[in-house]
């Protein structure tokens, strides 16, 4: 494999990639973060009570009296404050809850909360609506509500970074409940605001942003444009080129919905994904090998130039490997599209057609599909 920085200015001298979830697993999205509401000592001992009673099944009236309080036609920032923070932990704690508050018409008040300048009360109503979303039943309740265009300004202008990250949850909760609503959260902005959270983020912030990328490009094909425009491809390459980001998995992933697309193609290798891509199957997880030779596999896909860029990075000694390795080969008795073996076997052949010497000539910056 070439060792040389100035043509593989990507890879990087490392002997192993790792990330924190399980390499076992046909794929590294677990649920994204969720409600971690925490309050200091002395204001938890002040609503011990409250919690307890949250735990437990609300009543109806309970529910009703919650969501007048929020109605109601001027109410102190106090009053707010403590209805949205009980509807917050009412959905967060008791899956009955969730249906019951949904079904008494909690979704409008609290989606009003998201548009309020008072930051606290912001983060109160786009983590209920988040702690609301878990439950399937609700999911289009929430989309006719109007709430994704509010949860989109939220994931760019709240105040709380927490508020933030729950935004991008509750989006990416939406987006499974269809096509469509995958392709209204993308047509509201949200993509954008995901690559810059992914980009600047925390730890938490950057796995949800993945999470809600991937979600958002798996459900609706237009989403990958956007995301491609956003610049999200520099950004999963950085990621996936640095082990110690703990997101070389879910970066892949991501990478691997964008490179389904010609101009997701196009810009992995104008950012120089190959040298990533190869050196992830040459010295990553069974899980790290598997997506980025899928990945490889698409980009060689009808195209000559990119065949002949993948070969000349040295891709076939380790998918020779990979196609040989012990670990991968009882798969074949549990899966009816076998892999590894089959499809790095199908990128060697692939890899090995006899290539044009005019193209070989090409310069490698040359990415316009074939």
């Amino acid at each position: 494999m070439q060792s040389d920085a100035s043509t593989s200015p990507r890879r990087r001298s490392t002997s192993c990639y790792s990330d924190s979830g399980d390499s076992s697993c046909s794929e590294p999205f677990s649920e994204c973060g969720s409600d971690d509401l925490s309050f200091t000592p002395a204001a938890a001992a002040g609503i011990h009570r409250l919690l307890l009673s949250c735990a437990a099944e609300a009543s109806e009236d309970a529910i009703s009296s919650l969501m007048a309080e929020l109605e109601s036609p001027a109410p102190s920032l106090d009053s707010l404050r403590r209805a949205a923070m009980e509807l917050r932990l009412l959905a967060k704690h008791n899956p009955d809850n969730r249906v019951r508050i949904a079904k008494a018409g909690g979704v409008r008040p609290l989606v009003k909360l998201l548009s309020h300048a008072d930051p606290l009360l912001q983060e109160h109503g786009v983590t209920a609506l988040l702690n609301l979303s878990i439950c399937d039943e609700n999911k289009a309740t929430i989309v006719e509500a109007g709430a994704i265009r509010p949860l989109v300004q939220a994931l760019k202008s709240a105040a709380s970074p927490a508020a933030r990250e729950n935004a991008a949850c509750a989006l990416l909760r939406l987006s499974q409940l269809d096509g469509a609503a995958a392709a209204a959260i993308g047509r509201a902005g949200a993509i954008p605001l995901l690559v810059s959270l992914l980009e600047t983020g925390g730890p938490r912030g950057k796995k949800d942003a993945a999470t809600a990328l991937y979600a958002l490009c798996s459900g609706a094909r237009e989403n990958r444009q956007r995301a491609v425009e956003a610049g999200a491809v520099r950004s999963l390459l950085d990621l996936m080129a640095d082990p110690e980001s703990g997101m070389v998995d879910k970066a892949a992933y991501v990478l691997h919905s964008l490179v389904g697309s010609g101009e997701g193609r196009a810009a992995a290798v104008e950012e120089g994904g190959i040298p990533v891509l190869v050196e992830m199957v040459e010295v990553g997880s069974s899980r790290q090998k598997e997506i980025a030779t899928l990945s490889l596999l698409q980009i060689c896909e009808d195209n000559v130039v990119y065949r002949t860029m993948v070969a000349r990075e040295g891709a076939i000694p380790p998918l020779v490997a990979l196609s040989q390795s012990p670990s991968a080969r009882p798969k074949l008795k549990t899966k009816t599209n076998p892999f590894p073996i089959r499809q790095a076997e199908s990128l060697i052949e692939m890899l090995r057609q006899p290539r044009s010497p005019s193209l070989r000539a090409r310069p490698a910056a040359v990415v316009a599909a074939e």
